[in-house]
């Protein structure tokens, strides 16, 4: 959808929501460079590690003042960040569904086949999913219904039916996550704005709740509550008034996105998420595509080397095959964050800096260890941070997940095998 009418579209939802690579530029990594009066400095010194806010300042200082105006023939230096856990705390996602299923705002699928909200769904969980919940009604009654919430959940979360069949298969490991993907073709019927009107009531509800809050779906307890951080919040501002492009790109659905987002002074027109198709302004289950995945297909995410293909798409205006390939260094984002082996191919796709939140995930925190370049930056979550991961990480073995999601070593761009890394960043 063009970036305008997105923009116009979210308006009244934003009101609510306020409440190994070669080529890699030098400029954007020099730490020689002092911060000057006239360039932002990041306000918050708290729950940053070691040297990696000097090294964030010295890349603002870096760019400083590039406001189109010379040099890339007038582009802003980008910054891409994830989202859940990234920027904030928790899963946007999972606060979304939770809501959803509360308050009964899931609709049926069509004519009671669950084949048709994900082409990758298993015919044991289509089944599961059948036998659960009813069929003749015009949205599911999950805030009631233990059994169909539960097998939703249960779908999503674990990937698998609560009598423990696989939910999912078929699939390239590397460009969809299908449970993320399932979420979005959840929505099948609402219109975008009822969307965003459902993830600002969540927003709004995971806000107010304590910190470590729970609440009850179905028969589980699951986590009600989410925080930004202020640290990123920080460092969005700063790297905006810095002259930088920032963008948000996420495994959410892009409606949900949009209400958080705006948190951090990120718009609609800079937020990327999972974006369905739609009909007579409603969604489908069906989903847009990237590269050489088209519209329907429902193969390419954002997610992993989906995030590639959509951050060369929307924000670098690359498209067609070449959007699945890795662009020249003066092309690509200068700083990105993330926190998961999700984000793995887009942080590697950056000049300057990469910023990693250490959730001890395997090939992730392989790359960020083994930081061959020198530009891997890796800091604590700044919310209750994870313990210190007493044994390596399988870097060598099976920290690596291939398309058909075998595990296997994690390689540098030469094919060389990265070792084991030890985790030393709590």
């Amino acid at each position: 959808m063009n970036s305008k009418l997105r923009t116009s579209a979210a308006t009244a939802a934003l009101a609510l929501a306020t409440t190994g690579l070669t080529g890699l530029t030098t400029t954007a990594s020099a730490h020689t460079t002092a911060p000057t009066a006239a360039c932002p400095t990041l306000k918050i010194s708290a729950g940053w590690y070691g040297d990696n806010k000097a090294r964030i300042e010295r890349l603002i200082a870096d760019h400083c003042g590039h406001r189109g105006d010379k040099g890339d023939k007038g582009r802003k230096p980008v910054a891409v960040f994830d989202w859940d856990n990234t920027v904030i705390k928790n899963d946007v996602g999972d606060a979304t569904l939770y809501w959803l299923l509360r308050n009964d705002r899931i609709k049926p699928p069509r004519h009671g086949d669950w084949t048709t909200t994900s082409r990758w769904l298993t015919p044991e969980a289509a089944g599961a999913l059948a036998a659960a919940c009813p069929t003749g009604v015009r949205t599911l009654p999950t805030a009631t219904d233990t059994g169909c919430a539960d097998e939703i959940l249960s779908v999503y979360g674990k990937g698998a039916t609560t009598g423990g069949e696989a939910a999912f298969a078929g699939y390239d490991h590397r460009r969809i996550e299908p449970a993320y993907a399932w979420l979005a073709q959840l929505l099948h019927g609402w219109t975008a704005r009822q969307v965003r009107s459902f993830a600002a009531a969540a927003r709004a509800e995971n806000l107010a709740a304590p910190q470590g809050a729970t609440q009850q779906v179905g028969s589980a307890q699951v986590t009600g509550w989410v925080r930004y951080y202020d640290q990123q919040r920080d460092l969005i501002r700063a790297l905006r008034d810095g002259g930088f492009d920032v963008w948000i790109v996420s495994a959410s659905p892009e409606p949900v996105v949009d209400v958080w987002a705006a948190g951090v002074g990120v718009g609609p027109s800079h937020a990327v998420g999972i974006r369905n198709t739609t009909e007579d302004g409603r969604l489908t289950s069906h989903l847009k595509g990237c590269g050489t995945v088209r519209d329907g297909e429902d193969a390419m995410i954002t997610y992993i080397d989906g995030k590639r293909c959509w951050i060369n798409q929307e924000i670098l205006g690359v498209h067609g095959p070449a959007a699945e390939r890795v662009q020249p260094a003066a092309r690509r984002q200068v700083f990105a964050a993330g926190d998961s082996d999700t984000d793995v191919t887009f942080l590697r796709d950056a000049t300057g800096l990469r910023l990693v939140l250490n959730r001890n995930k395997n090939e992730l925190m392989c790359r960020a260890y083994e930081n061959g370049d020198g530009r891997w930056l890796v800091n604590p979550m700044f919310i209750e941070p994870k313990k210190q991961k007493t044994s390596p990480y399988p870097c060598a073995t099976t920290g690596y997940t291939a398309t058909d999601g075998t595990a296997g070593p994690v390689r540098r761009a030469d094919g060389s095998v990265v070792p084991d890394q030890q985790d030393s960043v709590y």
